[in-house]
C-alpha cells in the first residue's frame, strides 16, 4: 500500500482502525527490542486494534527476534553486511516491509541510518523513538551528552522519520528529571521506562485515527489535550 504523492497543503489523513480492520504494523529492531516488547504487550493489554505483521531485524541473532517468535509473531532477518551498500540493503528491506502491507512502520531500536529513498518511500508511515528531548542531543550517546551538558530534564521523543536524522516532525515527548546522583546507566533506565510508556501512547493514538501530518511537516492530534508528559523525581513506575 503506497500513500499518494504530496501536493502543497495536502494532509496525510489519519486512518480509522477496528477489530475487523486492525492497524497493520511492521516493527524494525536491531537488539533486545524492549520497545518492541512494550508495544506488543501494551497493544494486547489495552485491546488495541493492532496486527503486528512482522518484526524485522538487520541482525540475525537479535534477541528481539527470539522473543517475537515466542509470541507467535512472524519475523525476518536481513543482515546488512550481506549487501554491497546502504542502498541495496534499504531496497531489500523496503521490499520485505511492503510485502506485509503495513499501515505504519515503527522503528524500535533499529540501529541503521536509512537512505533518503527508503524514507521517502514510507513517508508518513515511518515512526521512530529517540532517547532525548529533540531537537536536543540527536544521534548517539544521548545520556552521556545530557549529563555533560548539565541539563535538568532529559527524556524521549516519538517522531515521524525524515531524511534528516532525528529531525522529523515530533508527535509526542516525555521528560524525566536528571537527578544529582545520576550516571549514564541510571538515567538511561529512567528514560527507557518513559520510552515504553510514550511509544504505547502514540500507538494508541494511531489506532484511534488521532494523528495526521501535513505537507509542511506539522503534526496534528485530534481530541488529544496534551502530547507532552513528565515523570516526577520519585516515580518508579515500571514500563
Amino acid at each position: 500500500m503506497q500513500l499518494p504523492g504530496l501536493s502543497e497543503g495536502y494532509i496525510l489523513q489519519p486512518k480509522l482502525f477496528s477489530a475487523s480492520r486492525p492497524c497493520r504494523l511492521v516493527i524494525l529492531v536491531s537488539g533486545r527490542g524492549s520497545n518492541m516488547q512494550a508495544l506488543v504487550q501494551a497493544a494486547s493489554r489495552q485491546a488495541m486494534p493492532v496486527q503486528v505483521c512482522a518484526v524485522i531485524s538487520n541482525q540475525m541473532d537479535a534477541p528481539a527476534l527470539q522473543w517475537a517468535r515466542e509470541q507467535g509473531l512472524r519475523t525476518a532477518s536481513l543482515p546488512h553486511r550481506n549487501y554491497q551498500g546502504r542502498e541495496q540493503f534499504d531496497e531489500a528491506l523496503a521490499n520485505e516491509i511492503e510485502a506485509h502491507e503495513p499501515d505504519y512502520v515503527l522503528l524500535a531500536g533499529f540501529m541503521r541510518v536509512l537512505t533518503d529513498g527508503f524514507v521517502r518511500r514510507f513517508h508518513g508511515r515511518l515512526i521512530n523513538i529517540h532517547p532525548s528531548l529533540l531537537p536536543a542531543f540527536p544521534g548517539l550517546n544521548t545520556h552521556r551528552r545530557a549529563l555533560e551538558a548539565g541539563v535538568a530534564w532529559h527524556g524521549c521523543t516519538v517522531h515521524f522519520v525524515t531524511p534528516e536524522v532525528d529531525e522529523g516532525p515530533i508527535i509526542a515527548q516525555w521528560a524525566v528529571p536528571v537527578l544529582a546522583n545520576d550516571n549514564e546507566e541510571t538515567l538511561a533506565m529512567r528514560v527507557l521506562q518513559s520510552e515504553h510508556r510514550l511509544y504505547a501512547q502514540v500507538l494508541s493514538w494511531l489506532t484511534q485515527g488521532r494523528v495526521s501530518l501535513d505537507a509542511s511537516g506539522k503534526v496534528y492530534l485530534t481530541d488529544v489535550g496534551c502530547r507532552s508528559f513528565a515523570s516526577t523525581p520519585n516515580e518508579q513506575d515500571a514500563a
